[in-house]
Parts: C-alpha cells; structure tokens; sequence
C-alpha cells in the first residue's frame, strides 16, 4: 500500500445536531451532499488498489457523489455502536453522567439493534481494515465515519484505541495516512476541500 485516504461521509441531520449516529442509517443533508461532491477532485484520477466503504447509506451516498466507483461494502468500517447513547447528544447524556467522555467510559447497552461496542472491538474492527490495507497494491481509500477513522487512525500509528480522542474529524473532510522512512504517520488530517 502507497497511501490510505480516508474520506468522512458528508453531514447528516444528526451530526449536525452533535447526535451519536452508530448503526441509525440516515440520509445527508443537502450541505452533506455538497461536501461529499467536493471530495471528487481527490478521487477523479481513480488508480486506487482497494475501496472501501460502509454499509452505511451515508458513506455510500458520500462515495457516490464523490465519484467512487467498483467499492466494496465492508462491515467492519461501520461506525462505532453507541448502545443505549444512540441518537443523544453528549449534554444529554452528562445530564445522568456527569463528565461523561466516549473514550474514557464507553457506551451503556442498547436494545437487540444498538447492543453497544468497547473501543477494544471497535480497533479490532480496524485492525481487520488496515490489514486488509497493508496487503493491498496502490492506493486505498475508505469513506467511513468519524469515530470509526479516529480509532483507526490511532491503530495505524500503533495507539492505543481510546487515543483516537486526539484526532477530531469533521464531516466531509479527508485525510491521508502512510509512511516515512517506513514508518505509519498521518500525512493529512480532517483537512477541508476547497
């Protein structure tokens, strides 16, 4: 693998409202659909090894617009399942738990659809996905979401999971990860298109 680039899907109704969005699958908002256009310069000379996308519909619209074609869909780049804090907001859930943090105190179980994942499943999750990167000729990219990418991000730098909490990623941002002197770094992060 050259380089991995990983594309955030564009806004929904729910990240623009700050609400935990795992396994709830929602369309984007018009300006999702705008930004996830935008990232088309990024992806229009195509020569990618391997494309990956989650099942979500909001990663597979974000690909679609930005021009990415002959993706596979892959499970494991599904959002972090939330449980119980599904579709809440982290004000509402500190109303019960004060100083709540996701990346300190995890999730509480959710009904049979949201059962809830540690950040421990999460990586193992993309552990799976950087493997499958590693092993791949060219180019990556992933279109994915925005705690799903941070935890990966942590992993491909050989982090601890819970570490993704220093990398924020806005919606319809990408970034870019490979190596130098073979070693894995960050080569761009939640970087806007203009």
């Amino acid at each position: 693998m050259d380089e991995m680039l990983l594309l955030r899907h564009g806004e929904t109704e729910w990240s623009k409202a700050g609400r935990h969005t795992g396994r709830t699958d929602l369309p984007l908002t018009e300006r999702g659909e705008e930004q996830a256009r935008a990232l088309a310069p990024l992806v229009e000379k195509g020569d990618f090894g391997l494309v990956l996308v989650s099942p979500a519909e909001r990663a597979r619209r974000t690909a679609d617009l930005a021009g990415l074609t002959g993706y596979e869909v892959d499970p494991d780049l599904w959002e972090w399942d939330y449980g119980g804090y599904e579709g809440i907001t982290t004000p509402r859930i500190r109303e019960d738990r004060p100083g709540w943090y996701l990346w300190r105190d995890g999730v509480i179980p959710g009904d049979a659809e949201h059962p809830g994942e540690s950040a421990a499943h999460v990586a193992a999750r993309a552990d799976r996905v950087i493997e499958r990167a590693r092993a791949a000729e060219g180019r990556v990219v992933l279109v994915a979401h925005g705690h799903f990418l941070r935890v990966l991000a942590a992993r491909w730098l050989g982090l601890d999971p819970s570490e993704g909490r220093l990398f924020r990623l806005d919606t319809g941002t990408y970034s870019r990860l490979g190596h130098e002197h073979a070693e894995p770094v960050l080569l761009a992060w939640n970087a806007p298109v203009h």
